[in-house]
């Protein structure tokens, strides 16, 4: 007697629709780190629902894009953009905090919640400007005061010469007998 058996071998290929679905994610974030001024990847486990929602917050506020990603699909986008030294942490969790706009703020925000909530939260790798930066430059650049705090000091610095200069020539006028007031009230008449 004589037994044919049919065996469906089922292949593990995923189907064209999944396959360009994937590529879309890839293209899509590839452009997201690409048009980024900075980003950081970071690796997250065990932190509370409240205390994702408080960091969401902050990011969403400073226009920081924070998303979990997949690694292999990340792995890819770097790799198109030629930051292949980053696939060695793309492994266990992670997200990715990007921005085109202040590129220190997801540099101070992420340490800020690494220093809160300890080994639950670390940074893993950082990029700007498509370099990838040392653990010493992120350390560095967390340090810095934010984009709006940078302008506030440049102008402050470029005011101040002129604040002192107008204090001293309101000191020489009152000196001479005159008054800052004296050529308004003169014009007036």
């Amino acid at each position: 007697m004589s037994v044919s058996s049919s065996v469906e071998v089922k292949s593990h290929m995923p189907n064209a629709k999944v396959l360009s679905e994937k590529q879309a994610i890839v293209e899509a974030l590839a452009e997201r780190i690409k048009s980024a001024g900075s980003g950081i990847l970071v690796d997250y486990k065990g932190i509370t629902v409240e205390e994702d929602t408080a960091l969401r917050t902050e990011m969403r506020k400073e226009s920081v894009n924070y998303t979990v990603v997949k690694n292999t699909l990340t792995r890819k986008a770097l790799d198109s953009l030629g930051m292949e030294g980053l696939d060695h942490v793309l492994n266990g969790t992670t997200s990715l905090a990007t921005t085109e706009s202040d590129p220190i703020a997801p540099f101070r925000i992420v340490t800020d919640y690494s220093k809160k909530l300890g080994d639950r939260f670390n940074v893993k790798a950082a990029f700007m400007e498509g370099k990838i930066l040392s653990e010493q430059e992120i350390e560095e650049i967390s340090a810095l005061p934010g984009k709006d705090a940078l302008y506030a000091k440049v102008l402050g610095t470029m005011i101040a010469p002129i604040t002192g200069l107008a204090v001293c020539l309101g000191q020489i006028l009152e000196q001479m007998g005159g008054s800052v007031e004296a050529p308004e009230a003169e014009a007036a008449e």
